[in-house]
């Protein structure tokens, strides 16, 4: 059986660079982006952090700030979790289909 990791359903920005995510399946929780902001060049759009608190997601249900700026919400959910991408999906290769 090949496991698909639930989408994106919401997120919220928090204080200190964190989000608010959930999942179609109900997984949600906190996570944090403080490091990539840390890293500076396109991520010091971050700098002013209301540019942070200002969100989207995009029909492809990954979280946008900007042009330059969007992430695969993939890694929070196994973050949350617990697991890596070998422990969820095993060895099963697959492809999501975009909405």
């Amino acid at each position: 059986m090949t496991k698909i990791l639930p989408h994106l359903t919401f997120a919220k920005p928090l204080p200190e660079y964190e989000l608010w995510v959930e999942f179609e399946d109900g997984v949600s929780g906190k996570v944090s982006l403080k490091k990539w902001k840390e890293k500076g060049g396109v991520f010091s759009f971050w700098n002013d952090e209301n540019q942070f608190r200002n969100i989207q997601i995009t029909d492809n249900k990954k979280i946008q700030w900007s042009k330059e700026i969007d992430m695969d919400p993939d890694s929070f959910y196994l973050q949350l979790i617990g697991k890596t991408f070998e422990e969820y999906a095993g060895s099963k290769q697959f492809l999501r289909h975009s909405h």
